[in-house]
């Protein structure tokens, strides 16, 4: 039997989140995608882990914190006493959320595949990834790669979000490089937000069987947001709709979305009723502020599904 259900790589960052549009005060919080994908699988009940490097700061004491709260084996966490610890900023306005990052040399981006803790990665079910873990430098490239094919080589399923972030890289590396993570990843995780910039594509149809064709022979579940998703699992594509909410805050949804799919799938559902599950529970995510906090937890997420 596995010792985790789910062990995720990546850079954390501490959050600072904007209240309210145009005003100067900012709560604290936590986010970094594969970070939020692995508490959100962990509150989900999955047992799960996570890879990466923080500075030898407070902000990194206070992630590694944050994880041993929520129950995340830190043993694969390096404390970097050279570096940095990230931090990013959230503001809103008419056009959503808009991110800033102070994340330039911080201990994650430092990571490398010599420092990668391979023996935890064969002691899951499932490693997550995600296209910031390989943008944010040439080493952490090189390390994602590097923990795709040992995952492979152990028998670890392995998951891959998009998220596209183009002030990290240029279109045209990120579409090269996120082609070839995508081939050979069993779950492929891909926003239509992302996917527009990557394909052109406005329409899901178009846009997965452009998937299809780069080569992603796994299950696709492309986000929607708001308004669900597209299951495409080879044989079949089945929308799921989203559920209704008055969003106030959508930082972190899409990797609220992928940590319960995950935690749903380890514990037995099937392919639609996961994705159904996460499409809930990623909406509760947007009721509050920040991207780790407002995580529902499964009663919160079954009540939403049985009041549909």
């Amino acid at each position: 039997m596995a010792d985790y259900d789910i062990i995720a790589l990546g850079e954390a960052l501490i959050e600072f989140n904007q209240t309210e549009p145009g005003r100067d005060q900012y709560l604290q919080g936590y986010g970094g995608d594969t970070s939020n994908a692995v508490i959100a699988a962990a509150r989900a009940g999955a047992r799960c882990a996570y890879l990466s490097r923080v500075g030898g700061d407070a902000f990194g004491e206070q992630l590694l914190a944050l994880w041993r709260r929520e129950g995340v084996d830190v043993a694969g966490v390096e404390v970097a006493a050279d570096a940095h610890t990230g931090v990013y900023f959230v503001q809103h306005g008419p056009q959503g959320h808009v991110f800033n990052y102070l994340r330039r040399g911080s201990a994650a981006s430092r990571m490398s595949a010599a420092g990668l803790a391979r023996g935890m990665i064969g002691r899951a079910r499932f490693l997550h990834v995600s296209g910031i873990s390989l943008a944010i430098s040439d080493s952490a490239c090189d390390t994602v790669f590097a923990a795709l094919e040992h995952a492979r080589q152990a028998g670890v399923q392995t998951s891959l979000d998009s998220n596209l972030r183009l002030r990290l890289w240029p279109l045209a590396r990120a579409r090269a490089i996120l082609r070839e993570a995508m081939a050979g990843v069993d779950l492929f995780l891909p926003s239509m937000d992302d996917m527009r910039h990557l394909t052109g594509h406005e329409d899901a149809d178009a846009t997965l069987d452009w998937i299809r064709a780069a080569g992603a022979a796994g299950v696709v579940v492309l986000k929607l947001g708001k308004d669900g998703a597209v299951l495409d699992d080879g044989s079949q594509r089945l929308r799921l709709p989203g559920c209704p909410v008055r969003a106030v805050d959508a930082t972190g949804a899409g990797d609220c979305f992928a940590g319960n799919l995950l935690a749903r799938r380890v514990r037995g559902d099937s392919w639609p009723d996961a994705v159904a599950y996460a499409n809930a529970a990623a909406a509760l995510s947007t009721l509050g502020y920040g991207a780790v906090d407002p995580m529902p937890r499964p009663e919160a997420v079954f009540a939403r599904l049985a009041s549909a």
